[in-house]
């Protein structure tokens, strides 16, 4: 038996909440097993882990992609959620193996892909931009929900039933995968065996990159898409531990700046969203959101109270509108037969990012020597908690040094997006765009010219 009924976006919508609704309730747990395990360069060691998992998920997503496409979804859906989510149990068991688990597991860590395929074998071109918002939207309510409710249960019952529980909803959702979720290219399986006909051009992580200076449009849209999203691929692997070990949030502090500022997100990247792109136009809503990312990395780098990390997430939710308007000026200037190649740049520079920000953040923390010597003090009777050390024993009147780098990294990005016209034909361009869409057409690949246009906002809600 292949699953329950028939195949369709609700199966991959209760994979994705499951995923990352167990991930989520262990961010604060994570937090301190963090520090606790590497008590000397906590930013330095998760800036590299993090950075080998993104690194490691670039180099792998377009090989699971074409593997999927030969041998079916669901089998690499299981593999994908089992591996990302076998790390879980071992927090508990063992901080170093858990640490070394996450890292390694970027290999397999690219369920979105697998998702996002499967939401294209079962859904027209002209419902799939619908699913793909409602599986991104599912992504963000799972992280809006889930940390709450972890600190929640870590602080009443401790860090243990925490990760069991989270254990438990894993579990639950491979055997989803195995009970449930039916094959969506049943008539397309083909023998699982190595002989099986897979593209390898196709499986390049490179493919995509190689062909970014063909055009000078693609190109100053592509640098903009990396000096903009290297900051926040950094920022987004290190800030919530800069929460909660630098600017002494508490557990519970942490987990309510995610959810006010996952659901000012999507408010701003739905209603403002819209607004912005009828009244000043698509190039002015990215410089838009430009500015506002260079505000919120400043506010950030040198905000000291934690009222100005609130604010600051105000504007972060603003700017939040960059990569789907970046999306929609990439999808309306390019014919159908190039929306998988320039978009699939996009993407590949952004998978790119995901590996190098976190390092690169990690890397400028320990060279300014934003460590802490000792753990946090627990919170006190009142609810507040205790400001850690680090205000104390550091000199430096920059609290939040690579934010600020990311700020310049912004800038530059602005400048570069100024050189963007408003509206512009890439297929007019080179008749070179013809022979690459070739490479990228397979009929069932994540980056088919159909529905390589959302997967570019599945981890920017949040």
């Amino acid at each position: 038996p292949q699953g329950i009924g028939s195949p369709s976006v609700y199966h991959a919508v209760i994979v994705i909440f499951l995923e990352f609704f167990a991930w989520g309730l262990l961010t604060a747990p994570t937090l301190m097993v963090l520090h606790e395990t590497f008590p000397k360069h906590t930013f330095l060691m998760n800036g590299l882990i993090q950075g080998v998992k993104g690194l490691l998920s670039f180099l792998s997503a377009p090989l699971i992609g074409a593997l999927s496409d030969v041998w079916g979804r669901k089998s690499f859906l299981l593999l994908t959620v089992f591996f990302t989510c076998a790390p879980i149990p071992l927090m508990k068991i063992s901080p170093w193996w858990y640490f070394a688990v996450i890292s390694v597991s970027g290999v397999f860590a690219v369920t979105f892909s697998v998702v996002f395929a499967y939401v294209a074998d079962i859904t027209q071109e002209h419902e799939r931009s619908m699913a793909y918002g409602l599986v991104s939207a599912t992504f963000a309510a799972s992280l809006v929900t889930s940390p709450a409710i972890g600190a929640y249960l870590g602080r009443a019952y401790g860090d243990s039933l925490v990760v069991v529980l989270a254990t438990a909803i894993a579990l639950l959702d491979i055997c989803f995968i195995l009970v449930a979720v039916p094959e969506s290219l049943p008539e397309k399986m083909r023998p699982a065996s190595w002989g099986a006909p897979i593209s390898w051009e196709q499986a390049d992580p490179f493919a995509s990159l190689k062909k970014v200076g063909q055009d000078s449009i693609v190109l100053l849209i592509c640098i903009t898409v990396f000096l903009s999203y290297l900051p926040e691929a950094g920022q987004y692997s290190s800030f919530f531990l800069y929460l909660r070990q630098i600017m002494g949030f508490s557990s519970e502090s942490v987990a309510a700046f995610i959810a006010v500022l996952g659901i000012l997100s999507i408010i701003a990247q739905t209603i403002v969203l819209s607004l912005l792109m009828r009244s000043i136009g698509n190039k002015n809503t990215i410089l838009l959101g430009l500015g506002f990312q260079i505000l919120q990395l400043a506010w950030y780098g040198f905000g000291s109270e934690p009222w100005m990390m609130w604010a600051a997430g105000a504007v972060a939710a603003m700017s939040s509108i960059t990569f789907p308007a970046v999306s929609a000026l990439v999808s309306r200037s390019a014919d159908a037969d190039q929306q998988g190649v320039v978009q699939g740049m996009i993407t590949g520079i952004r998978g790119l990012c995901n590996g190098l920000g976190p390092a690169l953040y990690g890397f400028i923390f320990y060279i300014f020597h934003v460590e802490l010597n000792e753990l946090p003090m627990p919170e006190s009777s009142a609810g507040g908690s205790v400001v850690a050390q680090y205000h104390l024993e550091q000199n430096s009147i920059i609290p939040g040094p690579p934010f600020l780098f990311g700020a310049c990294s912004v800038l530059l990005a602005l400048l570069v997006a100024l050189f963007i016209p408003e509206h512009t034909n890439l297929n007019v361009r080179s008749n070179n765009w013809k022979k690459h869409c070739g490479s990228h057409g397979h009929p069932h690949s994540p980056q088919a010219p159909g529905e390589a246009k959302e997967p570019l906002l599945q981890d920017t809600n949040v």
